[in-house]
């Protein structure tokens, strides 16, 4: 293998793909190239020298100018290399053509076919609470539940949705959390769903009903029950019944063959190092092209992390209303920042930059290949669930548990989620765990579930074929490694204040 690669003709730096010691010669397509220091795996180093001012090229884009003259085989980093991105920007729709020669695949996966036509990959027990203050008694109900039922009865997980909120919230945090928590009540993967309320809260159960009743339709009370704690004596005693009566609903809940147009994946990184964009992203962007060619549904959400490769993906608008639609999105996430007087391009985190990820431009650039190729068909709001097949953008921030939550809530069975760095969180629904490289692979064996950093020594048609049928697996019920572990979670955007 190798010991660095250069992602496009156009680059002026290289990505090591192991650490380079000070004094390597390394022979590249422009000559050779002597580093000047320690080059660390993921972190980039000049193919030639890069006057100050002057732009650096990723991906074959810019990923912000240089600060200083940087020397040919230098480390480029924080310290020499800054943003270019600043403020609002006006755009041109300048569509670009598409052309996809993926075949039909006519494989199958085992999933639960649902009264209302939509299909779950798992047939899970959710308890949501209304509001976050009776999260402690819905530990004993389950603790109650599991005791009689220790292989979770008759669903794959039993879990509960906890969160701070649905209390002393005003606004766009009310309706959100609103939002969020009915989007999980009419998941897919829920085959039955417990909704536990207190009763003086600002999230009232007949508010949630009415929101159910107008996203959802007629609600199957064999399916989902109400518990309004203040009401009755023994609320304990009552939801376990109610948890009885829901595990007898589903037992006869069988997995039926549905085609892969059935699939809906959300496409998330987190912990992201600098071969995020060299590996494991470009894998979850040919799983995504794959999926859609399928008529499956593919979603990518955390907004501030397309900022600088957002013109990528406005020139795959399926057409103009999208694209304007793509240009609001992006506009008005930077209007959400500047309204509380936050700096917009204060990213990446300081994992990321230890993994070699220096500017937005070069996070998001690599970010946003999660996407592949395929046209941009619809974008959502915040809490909107799926409404075409196709690549979907998804308003959220790019906070891991936040915008993991949000492809949940949108109907995304699975997430396919991005690693360099390792990160344990998962949300609600199967999470699977893709590292970009192998050493976080090997060393978190108990969260990574898939080693896409193999695909520097292995062919991407033979890599995604392989990771295609694994998703096919879990989708017909394997478990990820956060269902083995019991690891998975629910978190809902805040944006105001607090009463």
């Amino acid at each position: 293998m190798n010991s660095f690669i250069i992602l496009n003709p156009k680059d002026s730096v290289g990505v090591a793909l192991e650490d380079i010691p000070e004094g390597t010669t390394l022979v590249t397509e422009k000559g050779p190239v002597v580093t000047t220091e320690l080059i660390k795996r993921g972190h980039k180093f000049a193919l030639a020298n890069i006057p100050k001012g002057n732009d650096v090229i990723k991906y074959g884009f810019p990923i912000g100018h240089a600060v200083e003259d940087i020397a040919q085989g230098a480390w480029i980093h924080t310290h020499n290399l800054k943003t270019n991105l600043s403020g609002e920007l006006s755009y041109q729709y300048q569509p670009i053509e598409i052309h996809h020669d993926i075949p039909k695949d006519e494989r199958t996966f085992m999933g639960y076919k649902r009264a209302n036509g939509k299909v779950g990959i798992r047939n899970d027990l959710y308890i949501i609470p209304t509001v976050g203050c009776i999260n402690p008694l819905l530990d004993i109900v389950v603790e109650q539940f599991k005791a009689l039922h220790p292989d979770n009865g008759s669903f794959d997980n039993v879990m509960i949705l906890k969160h701070p909120y649905g209390c002393s919230q005003l606004g766009d945090d009310f309706e959100q959390t609103r939002k969020i928590l009915v989007d999980a009540a009419l998941q897919p993967n829920a085959g039955g769903v417990l909704i536990f309320g207190l009763g003086c809260e600002n999230n009232q159960m007949d508010g949630m009903i009415a929101e159910l009743k107008a996203k959802g339709g007629p609600i199957n009370p064999e399916r989902m029950k109400f518990l309004i704690s203040q009401q009755v004596d023994d609320e304990l005693g009552m939801a376990l019944d109610m948890l009885e009566e829901l595990n007898i609903a589903a037992a006869d809940d069988v997995r039926t063959p549905q085609p892969l147009s059935e699939l809906k994946i959300g496409l998330k990184c987190g912990g992201s190092d600098g071969l995020s964009g060299v590996t494991a992203n470009p894998l979850l962007g040919r799983v995504s092209d794959f999926v859609t060619a399928q008529g499956g549904s593919a979603v990518l959400s955390e907004v501030p992390e397309m900022f600088g490769a957002e013109t990528i993906l406005m020139s795959r608008a399926k057409d103009e209303a999208i694209f304007n639609k793509t240009v609001d999105l992006i506009n008005d996430f930077k209007g959400y920042f500047e309204s509380f007087h936050q700096p917009i391009y204060e990213n990446p985190s300081p994992g990321n930059k230890e993994g070699g990820i220096t500017t937005l431009e070069d996070k998001s650039l690599g970010c946003t290949q999660k996407s592949g190729t395929s046209a941009v068909q619809d974008v959502l709001q915040y809490g909107e669930k799926i409404k075409s097949p196709g690549l979907s953008l998804l308003q959220s921030p790019g906070n891991d548990l936040v915008s993991s939550s949000a492809e949940a809530s949108a109907d995304c069975q699975l997430v396919l989620f991005t690693t360099g760095r390792g990160t344990p969180f998962a949300t609600y629904v199967p999470t699977i765990k893709v590292a970009s490289n192998s050493y976080i692979a090997e060393k978190k064996p108990r969260w990574i579930d898939f080693d896409a950093g193999r695909l520097l020594s292995t062919s991407m048609d033979d890599l995604s074929a392989e990771f295609i049928q694994f998703i096919i697996d879990v989708a017909s019920g394997k478990k990820t490694n956060n269902e083995k572990y019991g690891i998975h979670g629910i978190a809902i955007f805040k944006t105001g204040v607090t009463e």
